[in-house]
């Protein structure tokens, strides 16, 4: 068979257009007692669907809607609030007005309404100008439609101007407790999508959407890829293998965006034009070209995961434990950087935990020459003591501001540029590092594990005693990590604010019940 131009593409940039780009339709979008959103619809309820952008919230409800309207009973409008957050409530109204009664009208001419006539007097004599009036705006479409649903879609609603959220909110409560026991009902059911999960705002101490299920959009599942790259195969001859689908899978975890832009990279810029098959080596390169390249999608996410850095981070390392009421946690999930994995907090995507990780490390500039022979021993195993004072002469040339804010000295900042230093060492596959990992008496601050080799460090500030920091320090490590790790030996570093920065000092070694322990004193005083 000979390759044929593809009529469409791998949409990543926007909503799926089926006639311009592959498309399929999510499975078992559902609310947490597994009932669809057409169920939801069907029995007038409101509800909330969240999800992280970029993952297909505006092309679900625009296929959604499209089927819905397949029943004349419906009348389906579609909102957004994503240009609105600035404006002020007069404007605000007068554009939900204009949406609203542009698309009212359209679909009841559409399905010939014998209303149509009284529904118009209605609309153009009444204006929305405030909650109050929107309210009463349905409260006189319920007299005039009968046997007509009408059913909002508002997408982008973490959109709406701050001041009217109590408002706006409410009003739909009101609304929805007004004339929950009515079949006939011309605001017939609401679904409001964002990337917060709109059931947990709350305003003056109680939720005023309280009443809706809450719908979690999910990712791609292993058919959902297999049936998006197979319309690329169907078009141009050329096959994904299905170790090729299941890497990609396993690689983006079924996120949208990214299956998309791999899909188009494999097929443009790794193996364009050709009808030898895809290879899970092709997926290798295309993942290598995807993490070097910037675009909007990675930008975005960054500036978030920036925000929640040592959470973000700690979540890398050591799959820390899941907590729902977690701050940190919650907003890292709704940007979906995160998910729940066995009762753990993850990384969403392995394409996430490479890039950001790096990104981070990268701009903290722990960055040497890992070849460096002085670095490893003739047992090929890590001279710790070389990489610990380079380390050092890395803490000095960056200077103390980084470890300060409001004159008060970080905790973290010391431990976090240490294990960035010692990431490269472990970089695709080398070795393991993991960070505040939990052992049988306690957690260990990092254990880097190097052909085979532990290497267990204690991190402390000290902001008094240097004596007493160090002696608590080789207490844990002797009588907890080394002893539940069977180690012999094992590392303190010292980030202490009582010496000067760039006042180098010698490292020293004891040796406690056969256990070698190497200490830094790193000056970060000013």
């Amino acid at each position: 068979m000979n390759y044929r131009k593809p009529k469409r593409m791998f949409e990543d940039a926007g909503t799926v257009d089926p006639k311009m780009s592959y498309h399929i339709n999510l499975e078992n979008v559902t609310n947490t007692k597994g009932q669809g959103v057409k169920t939801l619809v069907d029995l007038g309820r409101y509800f909330s669907i969240f999800a992280p952008r970029q993952s297909g919230k505006t092309t679900f409800f625009k296929d959604f809607s499209s089927e819905l309207e397949k029943d004349p009973a419906y009348v389906s409008v579609l909102l957004s609030f994503q240009a609105y957050k600035n404006i002020d409530r007069q404007r605000f109204y007068q554009l939900i007005q204009k949406e609203i009664y542009n698309q009212l009208i359209c679909r009841l001419h559409a399905v010939n309404c014998l209303k149509l006539n009284a529904v118009k007097a209605c609309l153009y004599s009444h204006n929305l100008t405030d909650h109050i009036s929107l309210s009463e705006l349905f409260e006189e479409l319920n007299h005039i439609i009968e046997f007509k649903k009408i059913v909002i879609f508002i997408d982008e609603f973490d959109g709406i101007p701050i001041s009217e959220l109590e408002n706006f909110l409410t009003t739909l409560r009101d609304l929805y407790q007004k004339y929950k026991e009515l079949t006939d009902k011309a605001l017939y059911s609401i679904g409001l999508v964002g990337i917060r999960n709109i059931t947990k705002l709350i305003v003056g101490g109680v939720s005023p959407f309280n009443i809706a299920d809450q719908v979690k959009l999910p990712s791609f599942t292993l058919k959902n890829v297999r049936d998006l790259y197979s319309q690329y195969t169907e078009e141009t001859n050329q096959p994904f293998t299905e170790e090729t689908v299941k890497k990609v899978y396993e690689e983006t975890a079924g996120q949208p965006w990214l299956v998309n832009r791999i899909g188009t990279i494999l097929t443009i810029n790794i193996k364009p034009e050709t009808t030898n098959p895809i290879t899970v080596q092709d997926v290798e390169r295309g993942i290598e070209f995807l993490l070097k390249e910037r675009n909007s999608h990675f930008d975005n996410l960054l500036e978030k995961a920036k925000l929640y850095k040592e959470t973000f981070v700690k979540i890398i390392f050591n799959g820390v434990e899941y907590n729902p009421d977690d701050e940190d946690q919650s907003w890292l999930e709704q940007y979906g950087l995160i998910n729940e994995k066995n009762d753990k907090a993850v990384v969403a995507n392995n394409i996430y935990k490479k890039r950001f990780l790096k990104a981070f490390f990268q701009e903290s500039g722990a960055i040497t020459d890992t070849s460096y022979n002085a670095y490893f021993g003739s047992d090929g195993f890590l001279n710790m003591e070389a990489i610990l004072s380079d380390f050092e002469e890395y803490i000095i040339q960056i200077g103390v501001n980084a470890f300060y804010k409001n004159q008060q000295p970080y905790e973290k900042t010391g431990q976090f540029l240490l294990t960035a230093w010692l990431y490269q060492f472990v970089e695709e596959g080398k070795g393991e590092l993991r960070y505040e990992v939990p052992s049988g008496l306690g957690r260990m601050d990092i254990l880097l594990i190097y052909h085979g080799h532990k290497y267990i460090i204690e991190t402390k500030i000290n902001r008094s005693s240097l004596d007493k920091t160090i002696e608590k320090a080789i207490n844990q490590l002797c009588s907890k990590y080394l002893l539940t790790e069977q180690a012999n030996e094992g590392y303190v570093v010292v980030f202490d604010i009582k010496t000067v920065v760039g006042e180098l000092c010698t490292p020293q070694k004891h040796i406690i019940e056969e256990k070698e322990i190497l200490i830094f004193n790193i000056g970060i005083g000013r």
